[in-house]
């Protein structure tokens, strides 16, 4: 039994979906609603200490760390495989979960919070917004994650939006790797030749995150090949249900509205 702890706006989430749904596999979904805290549970941190999403259990066994459940699942259910079956492609395909890991992730959060997040959190009542806003900056989520500057991080963000300190540097990760997504498109449909693999799945979700935001343009203007894999990424039967159907109506409103409304401004600064 495959149980699947998760949420629908989680990009990490999100692609451990997309490897059960390509694999076709039968799984239980334990749905947390992280903006309500819920992975903060003391029954969920004994699961996955540092509160995030997804874990995944399977027959009783934890396993936590997305990049590592979907290499997991692609060895224990091999019948679809999306792993490259050549050593040098196998290794190209880490190169990008690598990159996942390491810059979009980071990233992921800043961008989220500089053109959504930050106008959700000014909807919150008077008491409430200020107590953010000024209340102390040691909380359970520094605590568990251990990352001390995130929270005044949001708060700049809250404060200044994209002029936040380290906004543009992620937005230009983003538009870097877009960049180098359009050039490895050069050699097949895929990120790796002619095989749809863990590459192409991994970085989906976050190509999918900044078309919520309504910063598709990102690439329809000036990067057709990359253009194209999305359109078939989006054709794929289960693109819909892993992707869109999870997320929160609210938050698919509120991602598209507030970040059409962020995009030129983030168009004005990567042009600079």
């Amino acid at each position: 039994m495959l149980e699947l702890y998760h949420h629908g706006s989680s990009v990490c989430a999100a692609k451990v979906r997309f490897t059960i749904q390509e694999k076709g596999l039968e799984w239980k979904s334990h749905y947390l609603d992280i903006l309500k805290g819920e992975h903060f549970n003391p029954d969920y941190l004994k699961l996955n200490p540092k509160a995030v999403v997804p874990t995944l259990v399977h027959d009783g066994q934890v396993l936590v760390e997305s990049t590592v459940i979907c290499e997991y699942l692609d060895d224990e259910f091999p019948q679809v495989p999306l792993r490259p079956p050549k050593s040098m492609d196998r290794a190209r395909m880490r190169l990008w979960t690598k990159t996942v890991d390491e810059e979009l992730q980071p990233a992921c959060k800043y961008i989220t919070y500089a053109s959504c997040h930050r106008h959700i959190i000014k909807r919150m009542p008077p008491d409430k917004f200020k107590e953010y806003m000024t209340g102390p900056l040691e909380s359970a989520e520094t605590r568990v994650t251990g990352d001390p500057y995130w929270a005044q991080s949001k708060r700049d963000i809250v404060n200044m939006g994209i002029d936040a300190p380290g906004v543009a540097g992620k937005f230009r990760i983003y538009d870097q790797t877009l960049q180098k997504m359009e050039e490895a498109l050069k050699e097949g449909p895929w990120l790796v030749g002619n095989m749809f693999s863990l590459a192409d799945i991994s970085l989906t979700p976050y190509v999918n995150r900044l078309d919520m935001l309504g910063m598709s343009e990102m690439w329809t203007v000036s990067r057709p090949r990359l253009t194209d894999w999305f359109e078939r990424i989006k054709a794929r039967p289960i693109f819909k249900p892993c992707f869109l159907d999870y997320c929160p109506p609210d938050l698919t409103h509120d991602l598209k509205t507030y970040g059409s409304q962020t995009w030129p401004e983030v168009r004005a600064m990567l042009k600079s």
